[in-house]
This record gives C-alpha cells, structure tokens and sequence, in this order.
C-alpha cells in the first residue's frame, strides 16, 4: 500500500518503545522499529503486521553526579546522544514532511528536562537542551504544517527491571507504558487548531 502511513520509532525498549511500535502498528501504520537489541525488535517485526526491524544505536545517554563528580567527558557524550541525536533524527524525517506539508515528530523525555538536581549535573542539561532543540524544531516545522511535541515522562515507567529495583512499589507506583504510547497516539491524532507542544504525563498520585 504506497499510501500507508510509515511510523519510526527510535529506541525500541521493552517498555515505552515496543508500546508506541504496538499501538501505531494496531493503528495500521508501517512501523520501521530502531534499536540496538535486534532480539526484541526482530520478535516486534515477527508478531505484527508490516512492522520491520532496523538495527541501529540511538539510546539515551545517562550517567550521575555532581558537576565536581563527573568527567566533562560524560556530559559532552549525553550530549551528542541526547541533542545531536534528535538534530540528525529531525535532519532526516523532516524535509520529505516539508515537501507533503504534514507529519508528526514527538519527542519523550523526563523530568530533567525542566529540573537540575545536584546529582544529574552530567544528564539534566542535556535533557533542557533536548526539550528547547525540540521546541525551536516545532516553532519552525509548525506554521508548515508539522506537528513538533515533546513529551515529559515525571515517573518510573513500568518494566520488569524496575519491578526488580523497586519490589515493594505498588502498582499504580509506576506508569504503564501503554498509556504512555496511548497519549502520543493523542497529540498524533490532535486537530491542527490545538496542538500542545509540552505534554506531562505522570501518576495520579506522584508527588511533583
């Protein structure tokens, strides 16, 4: 089908990422799922339909510390993960949206991205720089017809790993990464008179 929509999700983890694959491919889109496990998203392109894999690195560069703690090093690579990353992302989706006049580039982050705690010194700047590229990439694709949102995760996304660190956490504790997948489903399908740029999503009883 040329004219099926084409999705592509960068990062395909066990949680947030295999939940948009999931919920765009159920929406009928062509989904093309990036990431550095092929395992989980070769078993993706096995179970749903017109869902294929691509082997790539795009993960997200973590780390802590205090700004006297880290290595200038360790910052400088979140860096070219975390904002260059997106820039080349962006770089290549986005001049064919020009040329049709639409699309859509959502972005997930965390709380770092609004909030620098003493001991994220080597993550949160590159978080804020994420979210301020990802805003100067929506207030330029916007008036062309391209919906450009950044979407602020302020929770523990619901995986095993994390059930592994946090057992005593009850359910509603965490967030599900369905519903996560569910809202950028939401800004995907918002009208072009009321697009949101920052979205925050976080349980109803996290404390912010």
């Amino acid at each position: 089908m040329p004219d099926k929509p084409i999705a592509i999700v960068t990062g395909v983890g066990p949680g947030t990422g295999s939940a948009i694959v999931r919920r765009f491919s159920s929406e009928g889109f062509r989904v093309i799922a990036l990431a550095r496990s092929p395992d989980r998203i070769r078993a993706l392109e096995q179970e749903l339909t017109d869902t294929h894999a691509v082997i790539g690195d795009v993960s997200v560069g973590g780390g802590w510390g205090t700004f006297l703690e880290i290595e200038p090093k360790m910052l400088d690579r979140n860096f070219q993960v975390n904002v260059m990353g997106l820039l080349y992302l962006a770089h290549e989706v986005a001049p064919d949206m020009v040329k049709a006049g639409s699309g859509t580039i959502l972005v997930t982050g965390n709380t770092s991205a609004i909030r620098g705690k003493a001991n994220f010194a080597g993550f949160a700047p590159t978080k804020a720089a994420q979210r301020i590229l990802s805003e100067s990439i929506a207030r330029d694709l916007g008036p062309r017809g391209i919906h450009v949102a950044y979407v602020l995760i302020d929770a523990v996304i619901d995986v095993p790993r994390m059930r592994e660190v946090l057992p005593e956490a009850p359910d509603d504790f965490f967030i599900k990464p369905s519903a996560i997948a569910d809202e950028l489903w939401h800004l995907y399908r918002q009208d072009r008179s009321a697009w949101s740029f920052l979205t925050e999503l976080r349980p109803f009883g996290e404390k912010w």
